[in-house]
């Protein structure tokens, strides 16, 4: 019997699997059977996300109580008072969030392990916060952030409202792998049952109060200035609105997509990374007039933004390119106001444009750059922070739209951002600058760059030979020249070395990860990185040039010779 019958039946005819979900099974097709069933849905580093139903490979009540189990017993090895200082849960707007919440919480309690949870949903960052506010050994969160209606997942955090880094979560992970399975796996009760704590609203008003001191000029005159916000139905909208209102702006929601609803009927795609995100916020900015559109995503913690150009359309903006603009408006305000640390630094990740850093550059504030996953930037601030002495946090980013401005927060929040957004936004506006205008003078200071990423799909067998197989060869025969611009490094996070003319000469200096990267003579990048849990290999690549001329087509040239030198369409 393959393992696809064998865990099929195991659900099938267990005791422990309620007679509902048993009738799905049964009526289950022999594709759906398959990958419902042909292996265990995994917990990584970035914890556990998945479709929702039942099945060894899906997000139900089974797998949620297997990795509430793991994580408690986790928590209760590692710290002597996790009972007592218990874990802050939160979830976001989708099917089942609240149900897996409240299991998990539960679940905890059966342990012996005191739980917080909020009266309803509440955004990744307040999650993250939550966890400090309560001095709580650890956090979860229920969220599977920008994904299609169909999916969840399950999110943990440590005592400082950080995501687990992999070294950290991998004893959580050993445990998850020693228990029974997931149909079979018992909570180990405690002598003494311990208790849920709803918050109630004192903590929103200190978290909003947290938000508001982001301000670097709240005074700016906002008479004339509209914005167009949308939550894309999710968990952001209450904060959101105290924010704006709050904070003096004339701001205008997209109704249709501010309920919560799992079904996300109300927007074409939940990503601001879509463009189609943004097709009903249009709609009204250009109805009300508006110079901004705001969205966050679903569980809050990303951010995206379209403004109104001089030729009347509304333009959208990556993440790479609003980052740099929040920069340099940061980093200058502080410096002309003398608030800017003599010992700032900035962190990205190592598929970050480079503009950013080279604005920080400019400044006098360093960039620590790291793998990709925000985690590795909360952590490096906890590092510091436990140190009691280094350089001050002025900033932290990743390129795919998540930002942090102030670290009472340990992950990317969506609503500092958008009410920094917003301040720059208007900043630039009274000086009779939209977004674009602004952004173009940025690059004739700083230099042109064209940043984006796409991935290539190696579907089969024969698909992950041919991944390994170019991600093999890149390695042992790197490019020396890309449309003859000289390679001046190749860094390789798997081996952790960096190379110049074939030869060492220094480390990463992070963890590994099957990461290459090219460094061109022109400043140039690309980036070559292999999914560890779908058949596809993503291309991060940065086209930079002098001037507005140089750039023209270069991103389109550098991904072209991509494609025919590695054999990829």
């Amino acid at each position: 019997m393959d393992i696809i019958e064998t865990n099929y039946q195991r659900w099938l005819n267990s005791p422990n699997v309620d007679e509902e979900t048993k009738k799905e099974l049964l009526a289950m097709s022999e594709e759906e059977k398959g990958d419902a069933f042909f292996k265990d849905i995994e917990f990584g580093t970035g914890g556990m996300r998945g479709l929702l139903g039942p099945g060894t490979n899906r997000m139900n009540e089974y797998t949620v109580k297997r990795v509430a189990i793991a994580f408690g017993t986790y928590l209760l090895r590692k710290y002597p008072d996790a009972g007592e200082r218990g874990v802050a849960l939160s979830h976001d707007n989708r099917h089942q969030s609240r149900e897996f919440t409240l299991l998990s919480a539960h679940i905890l309690n059966d342990m012996g392990i005191k739980c917080y949870i909020f009266d309803s949903l509440r955004p990744t960052p307040e999650l993250s916060y939550a966890v400090r506010y309560s001095h709580c050994v650890g956090g979860v969160m229920v969220t599977a952030s920008h994904n299609p209606k169909e999916y969840n997942g399950y999110k943990v955090y440590d005592d400082t409202g950080c995501q687990l880094t992999p070294d950290v979560i991998q004893p959580m992970l050993d445990i998850l792998a020693s228990l029974p399975s997931e149909t079979d796996a018992d909570v180990p009760f405690a002598e003494k049952e311990a208790e849920t704590v709803v918050y109630d609203k004192k903590i929103d008003d200190e978290y909003i109060a947290l938000v508001k001191t982001c301000q670097e000029n709240p005074d700016l005159d906002k008479k004339g200035f509209k914005i167009v916000y949308t939550p894309q139905h999710g968990a952001s909208y209450e904060n959101a609105v105290r924010v704006f209102n709050e904070c003096g702006y004339e701001f205008y929601p997209v109704e249709s997509q501010c309920t919560h609803d799992p079904d996300f009927a109300g927007t074409l795609s939940p990503n601001p990374e879509n463009k189609e995100a943004y097709s009903e916020a249009i709609k009204l900015a250009n109805k009300v007039g508006a110079n901004l559109i705001l969205t966050t995503d679903p569980d809050g913690d990303r951010c995206g933004l379209g403004y109104k150009g001089k030729d009347g359309e509304f333009h959208l903006l990556t993440g790479n390119q609003s980052a740099a603009l929040l920069i340099d408006y940061l980093l200058g305000e502080r410096k002309r106001k003398g608030t800017l640390s003599k010992e700032g630094v900035i962190y990205d990740t190592i598929v970050t444009s480079t503009l950013g850093s080279d604005i920080a550059a400019y400044y006098g504030v360093k960039t620590e750059s790291f793998l990709t996953g925000f985690k590795y930037i909360g952590e490096r601030i906890g590092y510091y922070e436990k140190l009691g002495k280094g350089p001050h946090f002025e900033f932290g980013y990743e390129e795919s739209y998540g930002c942090l401005i102030k670290p009472f927060v340990r992950d990317k929040d969506a609503i500092q951002a958008i009410l920094l957004y917003a301040e720059m936004a208007l900043f630039h506006y009274l000086h009779g600058d939209d977004l674009g205008t602004a952004y173009t003078k940025l690059q004739e200071k700083y230099g042109f760059h064209d940043a984006r990423s796409v991935s290539f799909s190696f579907p089969g067998v024969a698909g992950a030979a041919k991944m390994k197989e170019l991600t093999k060869n890149l390695r042992e025969n790197p490019f020396k020249d890309v449309l003859g611009v000289k390679v001046l490094e190749v860094q390789d996070y798997q081996s952790g070395n960096v190379y110049a003319d074939g030869k060492v000469i220094r480390k990463t200096g992070l963890p590994e990860a099957d990461v290459i990267k090219f460094l061109l003579e022109d400043k140039s990048t690309i980036e070559v990185r292999p999914s560890g849990t779908e058949p596809k290999i993503k291309f991060y690549v940065e086209a930079v040039s002098k001037d507005e001329a140089g750039l023209k087509g270069k991103y389109e040239k550098m991904l072209g010779y991509l494609e025919e030198n590695l054999g990829i369409k």
